[in-house]
């Protein structure tokens, strides 16, 4: 290329008007699936996830995002001081944001922070209203971040209700079921609770999609919780992930099949980009392996490479 032509390349491409740059930026993100998870913060220095955070936000009941009130977006919101971040009551998230990236590593992060931290570090509640608000969130940004699925691995088990074990909470019933209508499905961990009659909340609310945990042989987790009108599927419950300051370890339990699940949909998604979530959904049920332990009858391991191929 001669130089009278470099020149005409150059101007031209600094003449893109400054929108028309914005919309090829957006276009480009939204190229890329995008998991949206909830949890508790996250550490955004580890090498895991360079590239891969596409958002950060954080949505809480309390004013502790990082601004000072409770809601914040946009990159550190989602982070807290390591002295925080690194104890007990706040390094879930990373390690399951590091679980989800290495199970389908050809997908982005959105991060919603949805648990409150006080100023010596103690951990605040977060009830139905910050869930709903997330999921809200996650409704209203779906296409601007190519959102293709909702993974939250918090969840609650002894919640106080009348009538029924799972407490009807219409916002975040209707947040899920928002995101349903837009093809986006909303994984919820089953829980550990070693309880084989119900799942944690919100896994149990009706348009979830609860998981359990099996070992590695294939096998349902005796920890795992288990309603069998409610959970799903199951995924596998353990795996090597990064905690905050990049050391490396195990984590096991539903929290992690919760994770593993949600990023096989996305890879299952990528794969198939024109199914539903209907179809999807039926794929996996299809293509699943049947799996059970001593104290459940039967469940569907999700088997992502029978499910790409089928």
């Amino acid at each position: 290329m001669n130089k009278k032509l470099i020149a005409a390349f150059i101007a031209t491409a600094i003449a893109i008007p400054t929108t028309a740059q914005a919309a090829m930026k957006s276009e480009v993100l939204a190229s890329v699936p995008t998991l949206a998870i909830l949890d508790t913060a996250l550490d955004t220095s580890l090498p895991i996830f360079q590239g891969k955070i596409a958002y950060e936000v954080c949505i809480l009941d309390w004013n502790s995002c990082p601004n000072g009130t409770s809601f914040m977006e946009g990159p550190g919101s989602s982070v807290l001081p390591l002295s925080i971040l690194s104890t007990s009551k706040f390094n879930h998230g990373t390690q399951m944001a590091s679980a989800a990236i290495t199970e389908n590593p050809n997908m982005k992060i959105v991060f919603v922070r949805i648990i409150g931290n006080t100023a010596n570090g103690a951990r605040q509640l977060a009830g139905p209203k910050s869930v709903a608000n997330a999921l809200k969130w996650v409704y209203n940004n779906k296409s601007k971040y190519n959102i293709q699925a909702v993974s939250m691995s918090q969840g609650h088990h002894n919640l106080l209700n009348l009538f029924s074990y799972c407490p009807t909470n219409g916002e975040v019933d209707l947040q899920i079921r928002n995101l349903k209508s837009i093809d986006v499905p909303s994984f919820f961990a089953a829980g550990n609770a070693y309880d084989y009659k119900r799942v944690d909340w919100p896994a149990c609310q009706p348009y979830a999609i609860a998981i359990g945990a099996t070992d590695q042989y294939g096998e349902i987790e005796s920890y795992s919780n288990v309603d069998l009108k409610q959970t799903s599927f199951y995924a596998k419950g353990s795996a090597r992930v990064f905690f905050p300051s990049g050391s490396e370890g195990n984590a096991a339990g539903t929290s992690v099949s919760t994770q593993i699940a949600a990023a096989q949909w996305i890879a299952l998604k990528s794969a198939k980009p024109l199914l539903s979530y209907q179809e999807i959904y039926n794929l996996l049920k299809k293509t699943g392996t049947p799996t059970k332990n001593a104290y459940v009858s039967s469940g569907i391991l999700i088997n992502i490479g029978a499910a790409i191929n089928g």
